[in-house]
């Protein structure tokens, strides 16, 4: 009985986080569509205050002390600030803006493509093989991604090319983010580098867009609900209730359903913002995150990742 009700509990964390992952990024087209919020002013408060909060809620849990280690080794210090700048604000930065130029469920499905770039990256790096699970993934990957971008028709696009290209990069962004990442969560708790990561990229990204630089006098209820939203349940609890689910699922079943992240995206996209979404980009959808599935399922020893 006891069994149950911790998997029970690590179930509800793992479907929580990633619903609340993928319905913020949703939101945050609402945000930029209807109320012409800007792409770096989001990003900016929406990383700066996450971090804050993730690292908040380290304090409580541990001690101050461990969110200060990281930055008394020359070594450690120099990688969270790479990670933050390289990693954290460009995964965050390329997905916002392919949001901004096209809608979530495509910006989220291409950065899903990030562990076939991974496969990619290793296989030319000589640190694995080529086998015929990874075939098929690469095969699921491209099939999908061509019936999204086109929904079944060569001639034309179904999204805005721009929206392409950041969505690619922000795939890129993601596998870079995961890969330099292991050694950095190999000596710290997950929270303090996201969160550090989180703040080291919203300070960066504030010199080109402060916090403050905003029409406040604009915002309505609205707005602000929208915004929390993003900030506190898109961002920081969708973080913190994934990672803690580890605490009672196996990493393979949470990765299995942190797949609901894009079927949210879609299901609001196409229910709540009344989005077009063509039969054959729901196969490739289908295909995309198949691919996630069947690399869960048959890839040992996957790369930790920081969220």
């Amino acid at each position: 009985m006891i069994e149950r009700h911790i998997r029970s509990k690590g179930l509800l964390l793992v479907i929580t986080g990633a619903v609340f992952w993928g319905v913020g990024g949703t939101v945050s087209q609402k945000l930029f569509q209807d109320f012409a919020i800007n792409v770096n002013w989001l990003v900016t408060i929406r990383l700066l205050l996450a971090g804050i909060l993730l690292l908040a809620v380290q304090s409580l849990r541990k001690n101050s002390l461990s969110m200060i280690r990281i930055w008394k080794n020359k070594r450690s210090a120099g990688q969270i600030v790479i990670f933050g700048l390289f990693g954290m604000l460009a995964v965050q930065y390329t997905y916002m803006a392919s949001i901004n130029y096209g809608n979530a469920a495509v910006a989220t499905l291409l950065q899903y493509l990030a562990p076939v770039m991974i496969i990619v990256y290793l296989f030319f790096r000589k640190q694995t093989s080529f086998n015929k699970y990874d075939g098929m993934t690469v095969f699921l990957a491209l099939l999908g991604t061509f019936l999204l971008l086109t929904n079944g028709s060569i001639s034309e696009l179904s999204v805005p090319g721009i929206s392409i290209f950041w969505g690619i990069l922000s795939g890129v962004a993601l596998a870079f983010y995961t890969l330099y990442a292991i050694p950095l969560l190999r000596e710290f708790d997950s929270l303090v580098v996201v969160g550090w990561a989180m703040i080291i990229g919203g300070i960066c990204l504030g010199f080109i867009h402060p916090p403050w630089r905003a029409e406040f006098s604009t915002f309505t209820v609205e707005i602000y609900m929208y915004l929390i939203f993003v900030i506190i349940f898109g961002t920081m609890v969708a973080f913190w209730f994934y990672i803690e689910s580890l605490n009672y699922l196996m990493p393979k079943e949470t990765s299995l359903i942190g797949n609901l992240e894009p079927l949210s995206a879609v299901l609001t996209m196409v229910i709540w913002l009344s989005e077009p979404f063509g039969y054959f980009q729901w196969i490739g959808m289908t295909c995309i995150i198949g691919m996630t599935l069947f690399l869960s399922i048959n890839k040992k020893g996957a790369p930790k990742t920081a969220g």
